[in-house]
């Protein structure tokens, strides 16, 4: 038998904590050479998008496979719809049978705040007093939940083009958080800047970093979005998710098109920067920025993780095809 897991199942059993832990072992094995590549499909139709990821990742001996099919339709909230919509399937890659299928939303969000997570453990200088969130949408939620697994801000910021929606993401966290209404001033008080947007064209600019922060840049998950100013990129060290699915759909994507850099300038995947392989930060200084693009292998290592917790905690409904 097979679970189906609801959002609110996924939500339950998956803790941030938990999340950042497979997260992270999963980028080391990747960096070790312990699994294979990753695998991304993508097509476009009318005002929306289709994206396949999938991996394959060996979890305390045993192998897993998980393909993650997401919808994409940005006019979806005016009808009603979330943005994002779509399901993991996960299977024993031992013998092909499918374990479970999921709610894709929360496996999303949750596993791309955990590679921020992890990318800030690593990169961001310990002391943190002030972060800002860019992007009060979906994503917004599990990306300050993780980050405060792994640092400790006094203060929260958050932007959003939408202010009435900044406001409400800022009264349902809690006293910490703050609506910001200059970017670029909020911008320049932040130690660790997190943009999740779905914008088009870039709005971070070097002028507004100062020396020292860590950006984690979320939202660049297609060749047509962008958030970080290619001059920003080429003037920071960069370390990525994917180098070869960045240099794609990433922000680095538009840097290496608009000949700000070249792809060799990235200094590392966040792999072998977690496996050792590559430094972290080497001086306070240093600005450094994360190109979170989403990848099957941290799809799958959320996937295992949510399943293994409803399989403790008896979550969810059992299903079969045979």
């Amino acid at each position: 038998m097979s679970l189906l897991l609801a959002r609110a199942e996924v939500e339950r059993v998956l803790t941030p904590e938990l999340c950042i832990a497979a997260v992270e072992d999963a980028f080391r094995q990747h960096a070790l050479g312990n699994v294979p590549e990753p695998g991304i499909l993508g097509m476009h139709e009318g005002a929306g998008s289709f994206h396949v990821k999938a991996g394959f990742l060996r979890v305390e001996g045993k192998a897993y496979f998980a393909a993650k099919l997401n919808a994409n339709f940005p006019a979806n909230p005016g009808r009603g719809l979330p943005t994002i919509q779509g399901a993991v399937l996960l299977s024993d890659a031992e013998d092909g049978a499918p374990l479970a299928i999921m709610d894709s939303t929360s496996i999303t969000a949750l596993r791309t705040a955990a590679a921020s997570a992890v990318a800030a453990r690593h990169l961001a200088r310990r002391q943190c007093d002030t972060v800002l969130i860019c992007g009060c949408g979906g994503q917004a939620r599990a990306q300050l939940e993780a980050l405060l697994c792994v640092r400790e801000p006094r203060r929260v910021l958050v932007y959003d083009a939408d202010v009435e929606r900044a406001a409400r993401f800022a009264r349902a966290f809690g006293e910490r958080a703050v609506v910001a209404l200059d970017l670029a001033a909020a911008a320049r008080a932040s130690d660790i800047v997190i943009t999740c947007t779905t914008a088009s064209k870039y709005f971070l600019t070097r002028d507004m970093i100062r020396p020292g922060t860590f950006v984690a840049a979320v939202g660049a998950d297609n060749e047509n979005k962008q958030e970080i100013e290619p001059r920003l990129m080429a003037q920071s060290k960069v370390v990525t998710d994917l180098t070869e699915q960045a240099r794609k759909i990433g922000d680095l994507h538009h840097a290496i098109d608009q000949g700000a850099m070249a792809v060799e300038a990235v200094h590392a995947q966040l792999g072998e920067v977690v496996a050792g392989r590559k430094p972290a930060r080497q001086r306070d200084e240093e600005i450094i920025i994360f190109d979170s693009t989403g990848t099957g292998l941290q799809d799958v290592a959320a996937a295992i993780a949510a399943y293994h917790g409803a399989t403790r905690q008896h979550v969810g409904t059992s299903w079969s095809l045979i």
